[in-house]
């Protein structure tokens, strides 16, 4: 069922609109809802009672597509004025609760068809209207008690989210302040392992460095070697220099004044037009020289006193502070391994020297060629313990010996010529090589208990045509007969001499022709690390072997030199090398 009023006044409209909300009221609608709803058709009446002219307004309940039920409502002019164009329909639902809608378990046709009478609000009824705009201010109230829950919720929302905000807030501070902390704790990390990759970098270097610098024993070298080191990475240029080699010393070169005070006071200076701020090291005005670069003179000092001044000028504007006291070290080390090469080669000249002095002339003999070879290591000290001496005995008969004295440098060279000396005095008396090699193996025990030595000891007599030796510890001999062949003789030796036991050496004899050749040498000759002494001795037979007996005869110092050719062909020797040749004329 629909209700319609005609609305020409302020009076109809209010009428109109306590209809509407009772009739909104009576089908369930919610105060709140049916209050807005009012609200809005009371502004749209007040719309059209201001355009002026008659005005209907339709009520009823009627159903949805979708089988739902809602309460509609239209404003419009009368049908003649909307046939001219006078005024615009306007029109508005509310959905009714479930209980109301059609087909649900209220009646709204029959509720509507039983009190259509009391929807109808005579406009001059002042009473009845009163009474429905008394109602619509109970819905009003209503509302309000609504609006002020609403505005308490709000508050206390309001309240709440500040103490959120609040704690937002906080929870930001302590999150940048977290972030702050995390970011310098990264950038700490990454400067701590900077500064440690840099100071892996500069003690691998100066392990490296020092290990360059000390496998050379010339002081020249070492010298050499310091630029390649240092230039680029930490210096432009490097000077060295060593007080006792000046090129002219009645003419010396000019030094830049930091150079000569470093020389002078034994402190690092650092010459520059801007203070250094290096650790231990004095800062001094600019070089007259060098102005136009900075300079650091390093003295290079040892244990006795200095033997000069490094002078470096930096790579860049200036030197890294850490890089400065790996510099200082680094040259510390450099002067300690220029000191111990110098006092090597001082040691190695005179071990030399005397071990030359004491490989005597060959003696002359009728019918019996002597040609000796000594050849020392190229590494090391460059002198050993190793000998080889030929001399007559008063019966007239020959001695050849040849001898290693384990060790190498000053004291094996000193302990050699004792051992030599010892051995020319024994052979005095009547003794065979045996008994020769016995006196020595006591002689050294008691002079160098830790001290051993290694000897053969061949003697020839010009009445006989034998050969007789001994041999303590050494390589065995290697005898070429007239024929060609070569035997090795290797009876059983002796221990080495100056071992802690008690051994009677014994002797042994070969016969021997005219045309026969031995060869005594010593370990350099035929040992190599890779492959032992067996495969060298063989060598030095078949070398042997492959003369012939006219070239023995006219030329054994020749013959010395083309066998010791093909065994030493490596240029680097790690020990001495001896050859003693002893060739009966054919």
């Amino acid at each position: 069922m629909t209700n319609a009023w005609q609305i020409d006044s302020v009076t109809d409209a209010a009428a109109a609109r306590a209809a509407a909300a009772r009739l909104a009221a009576r089908h369930g609608i919610p105060a709140v809802e049916r209050a807005r709803w009012a609200a809005a058709l009371g502004a749209r009446m007040r719309q059209c009672l201001a355009e002026g002219g008659t005005w209907w307004l339709t009520l009823g309940v009627r159903g949805t597509d979708s089988g739902e039920g809602e309460l509609h409502a239209v404003l419009a002019p009368p049908p003649d004025a909307s046939a001219a164009g006078e005024g615009t329909p306007w029109e508005t639902t509310i959905p009714l609760p479930l209980a109301d809608r059609p087909g649900g378990t209220g009646d709204s046709d029959s509720d509507s068809d039983s009190d259509s009478d009391s929807d109808m609000v005579p406009g001059d009824d002042p009473a009845a209207l009163s009474r429905a705009l008394m109602s619509a201010d109970a819905d009003t109230a209503l509302v309000l008690d609504l609006l002020a829950e609403q505005e308490a919720l709000v508050a206390f929302h309001r309240e709440e989210l500040h103490q959120t905000n609040q704690g937002v807030l906080a929870l930001h501070a302590e999150l940048d302040a977290a972030g702050r902390a995390q970011r310098e704790a990264f950038a700490a990390e990454r400067l701590a392992r900077n500064e440690a990759e840099n100071a892996r970098r500069r003690l691998t270097f100066l392990a490296d460095a020092s290990a360059v610098l000390n496998t050379s024993l010339n002081h020249g070298e070492i010298v050499r070697r310091l630029p390649d080191l240092l230039v680029p990475r930490y210096a432009a240029h490097v000077n060295v220099w060593l007080f006792d080699e000046e090129d002219d010393p009645h003419r010396p070169l000019p030094r830049p004044a930091a150079t000569v005070r470093a020389a002078r006071t034994g402190r690092p200076q650092y010459a520059a037009d801007h203070p250094g701020g290096l650790r231990g090291v004095d800062d001094q005005p600019p070089s007259v020289l060098h102005p136009d670069r900075p300079l650091l003179c390093v003295p290079l000092l040892t244990h006795r006193a200095p033997l000069g001044v490094l002078t470096l000028s930096p790579p860049d504007e200036r030197w890294d502070p850490d890089d400065t006291v790996m510099l200082l070290e680094l040259t510390r080390r450099a002067g300690i391994a220029i000191d111990n090469a110098r006092r090597f080669e001082h040691n190695r000249d005179i071990a030399e020297t005397l071990q030359r002095a004491l490989l005597t002339e060959l003696p002359t003999t009728p019918g019996l060629s002597l040609a000796a070879r000594y050849l020392p290591a190229t590494h090391g000290m460059n002198v050993g313990g190793d000998w080889y001496d030929a001399f007559h005995r008063p019966d007239g008969s020959l001695i050849a010996v040849i001898g290693d004295v384990t060790g190498h440098g000053l004291h094996a060279a000193v302990m050699m010529s004792q051992l030599r000396t010892a051995l020319r005095a024994y052979a005095v008396d009547d003794g065979s090589p045996g008994r020769l090699l016995t006196r020595l193996h006591k002689f050294l025990h008691q002079l160098q208990p830790n001290l051993y030595a290694t000897a053969v000891i061949a003697r020839f007599h010009p009445d006989e045509s034998t050969l007789t030796w001994a041999a303590a510890g050494h390589p065995p001999p290697v005898l070429r007969l007239p024929d060609g062949r070569v035997r090795t003789l290797d009876a059983k030796p002796g221990a080495m001499l100056g071992i802690p036991l008690e051994q009677e050496i014994a002797d042994h004899t070969e016969q021997v022709a005219p045309g026969s050749t031995l060869a005594l040498y010593t370990d350099g000759l035929v040992e190599r690390r890779a492959e032992g002494i067996d495969p060298g001795i063989e060598r030095l037979s078949a070398s042997l072997g492959s003369f012939g007996p006219a070239e023995l005869d006219t030329g054994l110092e020749d013959a010395a030199d083309r066998i010791l050719n093909p065994l030493l062909s490596d240029s680097e020797r790690d020990d001495d090398v001896c050859l003693l040749l002893c060739h009966l004329q054919g």
